[in-house]
């Protein structure tokens, strides 16, 4: 097997430190890592050569990021695709559950399917990639906009009553204002036949590597399949499938 290199190893280990603090001294790194003073000096030393750590003007000895990194991580994010991380996430996941699988986005007050993985069952949810449903008749959607901010969401619902697929659909605006608030506190929406009366979603958040949702991940499947125990089931598999999706799209976090 190849050899790990100490030094290099080290150097890194100093850069970590930067992602839980923007600014960090000599001997903050020395106590956080438990290195000698003179090998922290000399990687410090090396890191700021390199451009990778700056000085901060007027206290030498506090350091932060340097360009270099944001010009690796700029290349690292450019380099993201949400749809082609998504086809192999939600292969995995329907795999696991033979249910459909969606991922999709936000517009304005609706949601986009951009991603769609079938069951292998005859009954199935009939659904396309590409297809535009209101955000507040299905799992991604409420997953979605609970994710906006105050401002945010308020221009989403100041129109009045929305629209609605079945009985089911919130339309009232307060109403689904608190049901944001528990998928929120869950880190779960559910479509209890809010969009088709024959079927059942549950969906989970996917991040970036800022922790902002840019995606909601559901499985699908018709009532007639949908029992307390695959629900919980289904449940799990689809927050572990967003988290697995949300760390390729450079999420360093843990979703609830």
């Amino acid at each position: 097997m190849p050899r790990v290199v100490p030094a290099v190893s080290r150097a890194l280990d100093i850069l970590d430190l930067f992602l839980e603090r923007p600014q960090l001294s000599a001997r903050e790194v020395m106590e956080r890592l438990d290195l000698p003073r003179t090998t922290v000096h000399e990687l410090l030393v090396t890191l700021v050569e390199r451009a990778y750590l700056i000085s901060v003007p007027g206290q030498p000895v506090q350091y932060r990021l340097g360009m270099p990194l944001f010009q690796l991580g700029a290349a690292f994010a450019g380099r993201l695709d949400l749809v082609r991380e998504a086809q192999g996430v939600t292969r995995d996941l329907a795999a696991a559950c033979n249910e459909a699988v969606h991922v999709a986005v936000l517009d304005g007050a609706d949601v986009i399917y951009l991603v769609k993985v079938d069951s292998t069952h005859p009954v199935r949810m009939v659904s396309a990639v590409g297809r535009r449903l209101p955000a507040n008749c299905t799992a991604v959607g409420k997953v979605l906009l609970s994710g906006l901010d105050p401002a945010e969401l308020d221009a989403v619902l100041a129109k009045g009553d929305l629209p609605g697929m079945t009985a089911e659909s919130i339309t009232d605006p307060d109403v689904l204002r608190e049901h944001l608030d528990r998928v929120r506190a869950d880190g779960l929406a559910v479509d209890c036949g809010e969009s088709d009366g024959a079927m059942r979603c549950v969906g989970a958040a996917v991040r970036d590597h800022s922790g902002a949702i840019i995606a909601a991940m559901s499985v699908s499947a018709p009532i007639i399949r949908w029992t307390p125990q695959a629900h919980v089931e289904w449940a799990e598999l689809v927050r572990d499938g967003a988290a697995t999706l949300s760390a390729r799209m450079g999420y360093l976090g843990r979703l609830r």
